[in-house]
């Protein structure tokens, strides 16, 4: 569900979900949570209010993560009644507010200026024993700074300095455009965020490192959650000195960038292993691969694929087609191509051979779709049923291909009535069947 949602992939995710359903697979308030998050991030919150009365009506009690989940879903699209309503009902449960459900709610109290408010509930949570945690202050401080709110901002950074937490990098250089836009000092950011400064640092510890203690110095800088500005300057050094890092020092510090998005200092390490021949972790290449999709760096994409591909490390079958799928789905075939051409040769199976068919048929091109059908069936691949719904979907829209179309239902028709009396069926059909049949 979280795949298939996470690509965007709304129905094939309710196949899944009904699948769940016609196996037996029970149905938790996890799994209503899962589609309620997705369903909204899809921008259908009616459809996410409607799966929240169906958990309800099945018997699945909320958690506090559904329902600060789905709080968050009603502030966000306005619905401020039904979202406090939701509040009361998670404390007449009993269920008591975590760190998170406050910050919530302190969130949107801040986003419609009732600012005092959100304080209130900000200290009054630390009595009954729930502290605000680094996240929490981040997420504030950087929502007051949107709405220029330099009081509230020095109340949180006080907090965070009496508590030894700092700021994300981001929100930190937000926070100082406010308060000097503002005319006020930034003496307590500077206090509260001394690591920020560790660039001016770095070149000293650079001089007073050994190369054989690279590694371990810049794991550390990550352990201790220092700035990643540091780290860039560091790699940059390193690579003017050329000194080679360890795989697995490169490989946190892109997967610590992605996940912080700092798309820049993932590209930089990204780069810094390209020129030194460092192999990276898979997940490190599939990181790399996500962010850039995110933000439709699709250039970027490729050169990580064909990284990935020099480490020796695979795709595997679903990430292949998935990736080729979102090419196509960005307007890119010939990008999509291009990782189709990368693939080995065992991974082009149908699921690939499909992948690439949709994009060609979502470009308006039914001609090359068929042309590569010709080529999956030379190389003795049967078409699955996601493979003639990809294919008939194009040719029933263009009156050149009637006859083809005529010949392809028929097949298709046969694949259905024998369907039932195969026993075995291959993964690559199963994965392409997901992916594409519709």
């Amino acid at each position: 569900l979280d795949i298939f949602g996470e690509a965007g992939r709304i129905q094939s995710m309710y196949s899944v979900f009904h699948l769940m359903k016609e196996k037996g697979v029970v149905i938790d308030t996890v799994t209503y949570t899962t589609l309620i998050h997705w369903v909204s991030s899809s921008g259908d919150v009616d459809e996410a209010m409607r799966l929240w009365k169906e958990m309800r009506d099945n018997g699945c009690e909320p958690t506090v993560v559904s329902y600060t989940a789905y709080m968050k879903i009603l502030f966000a699209d306005g619905k401020v009644e039904e979202a406090t309503e939701v509040y009361k009902e998670m404390l007449r449960s009993r269920i008591s507010p975590n760190c998170h459900t406050y910050t919530v709610l302190m969130e949107y109290l801040v986003t419609t200026g009732k600012c005092e408010e959100a304080l209130d509930i900000f200290f009054k949570m630390q009595e009954i024993g729930v502290q605000p945690d680094k996240a929490a202050c981040n997420i504030l401080i950087g929502k007051a700074c949107e709405f220029g709110e330099t009081s509230f901002v020095s109340r949180i950074l006080l907090h965070m300095k009496e508590n030894g937490m700092v700021l994300r990098y981001p929100v930190f250089l937000e926070a100082s455009k406010t308060l000097k836009a503002a005319g006020e000092s930034d003496d307590l950011l500077r206090q509260v965020n001394s690591h920020i400064s560790l660039e001016s640092l770095c070149s000293k510890a650079m001089d007073e490192t050994k190369s054989s203690d690279d590694s371990r110095f810049i794991s550390s800088v990550l352990l201790m959650k220092q700035s990643l500005v540091a780290v860039d300057h560091l790699l940059n050094q390193m690579k003017d000195r050329n000194v080679k890092l360890d795989s697995f020092v490169v490989s946190a510090i892109v997967e610590t960038n992605c996940d912080r998005c700092r798309t820049e200092g993932a590209s930089l390490a990204l780069d810094y292993s390209s020129e030194m021949g460092i192999h990276l972790e898979k997940t490190a290449y599939l990181s790399l691969i996500g962010n850039f999709l995110r933000l439709k760096e699709l250039r970027r994409v490729i050169e990580s694929v064909k990284e990935m591909l020099r480490a020796q490390h695979s795709l595997g079958v679903y990430q292949g087609a998935t990736l080729i799928h979102k090419l196509g789905f960005g307007r890119r075939p010939r990008l999509a191509a291009e990782v189709f051409d990368l693939l080995p040769d065992d991974q082009k199976g149908v699921a690939a051979y499909t992948a690439l068919m949709d994009v060609y048929i979502s470009a308006g091109s039914p001609e090359k779709a068929m042309k590569i059908l010709e080529e999956m069936k030379r190389r003795e691949m049967m078409p699955s049923l996601g493979t003639y719904n990809v294919v008939l979907s194009g040719l029933e829209k263009s009156s050149d291909f009637q006859r083809e179309a005529a010949s392809l239902k028929k097949e298709k028709k046969s694949l259905v009535a024998t369907g039932r009396f195969r026993e075995n069926v291959d993964v690559q059909e199963r994965i392409c069947d997901l992916l594409f049949a519709r």
